[in-house]
């Protein structure tokens, strides 16, 4: 059996699972292309290395694949497909390792939304309200930036303050209450660009009325930021990211809880939820500990010890 047959029934097994399985689907069909003819037990790490290293692969890419391509051997290992793992050792920059997500501050939010009157002309594809409306909706609601690309007129119910996230990241889909002043911002939004659109229209699109993408929302982003004078040391890779939006929005909300003396044991699993998470592990990556949420944890802790030495 050649390898792309042993890929393609990875897939189906991955997508039996309930994985969407996009982005694995062509690193490792984009492999299979790279060796054509061969078994499995022909793979050499060398390979594999020349698949990884490709001239525009960035490291971050060659990370991503690498990670895809070392699950899909072991997995071949643990059915007796193959007796070892043909991966090359590769040492990753420190850079990649220490990731960090970045938390932006209120200040920044409002220096941002502030700037995006300077992003919608010349050349852009976007407008100033699609651009505000879309950080407001992202960081309000905590939704993933594909998330909220992938909407549509039809998914809100602005009667009952709901926007409906369909077909999520595990093929779920999730109603997202809207606080009261967004959804008064999305109903004048839809209202100006509902004109002769149906419901199936996206709810973001660029200038010419085609979809809003990826591609045109992180470049505004990125132009947005420099414009509002967000940035940290070192180079590109480094700088804040548009899905740091999502980041926020989790610790805000936690750090808000904590001032009002809310119930977190009973708050957290519903973040999770509001999040799209299938669990609170992965909502705790979210919650990165900023000198703020560290502050309010710590004065919450003071309260309780306080309380319990005079009981």
């Amino acid at each position: 059996m050649n390898t792309l047959r042993n890929i393609s029934e990875y897939i189906e097994y991955n997508r039996a699972l309930g994985k969407r399985y996009r982005a694995h689907h062509y690193i490792l069909l984009s492999f299979a292309r790279s060796i054509p003819g061969t078994t499995l037990q022909q793979i050499s790490p060398s390979d594999i290395s020349r698949f990884l290293n490709h001239p525009n692969n960035r490291e971050i890419t060659i990370r991503k694949k690498h990670q895809v391509l070392d699950r899909f051997f072991r997995r071949m290992i643990t059915h007796g497909q193959l007796t070892s793992c043909p991966m090359p050792t590769i040492y990753w920059s420190r850079h990649m390792l220490l990731r960090k997500p970045y938390i932006y501050s209120e200040d920044e939010l409002r220096r941002m939304l502030s700037a995006t009157n300077f992003v919608s002309g010349g050349g852009y594809h976007i407008d100033e309200a699609t651009l505000r409306t879309y950080i407001l909706l992202v960081y309000a609601t905590g939704m993933r930036t594909s998330e909220a690309l992938n909407l549509k007129l039809l998914d809100r119910d602005l009667h009952q303050c709901l926007i409906t996230i369909r077909q999520t990241k595990f093929f779920k889909s999730r109603l997202v209450p809207l606080p009261t002043s967004l959804n008064s911002i999305v109903s004048e939004f839809i209202a100006q660009r509902q004109a002769r659109r149906s419901g199936e229209a996206p709810l973001f699109a660029k200038k010419d009325g085609s979809p809003l993408t990826e591609a045109v929302i992180q470049y505004a982003f990125r132009r947005l930021r420099g414009l509002a004078g967000i940035q940290t040391k070192g180079g590109s890779r480094d700088q804040p990211r548009l899905h740091d939006l999502r980041h926020s929005a989790a610790v805000h909300r936690v750090v808000a809880w904590y001032r009002s003396g809310a119930d977190l044991n009973d708050l957290l699993p519903k973040l999770a939820t509001f999040l799209g998470h299938k669990d609170l592990s992965s909502t705790q990556h979210y919650l990165t500990m900023t000198d703020e949420l560290l502050m309010e944890a710590g004065r919450r802790f003071e309260i309780y010890a306080r309380g319990s030495h005079h009981g």
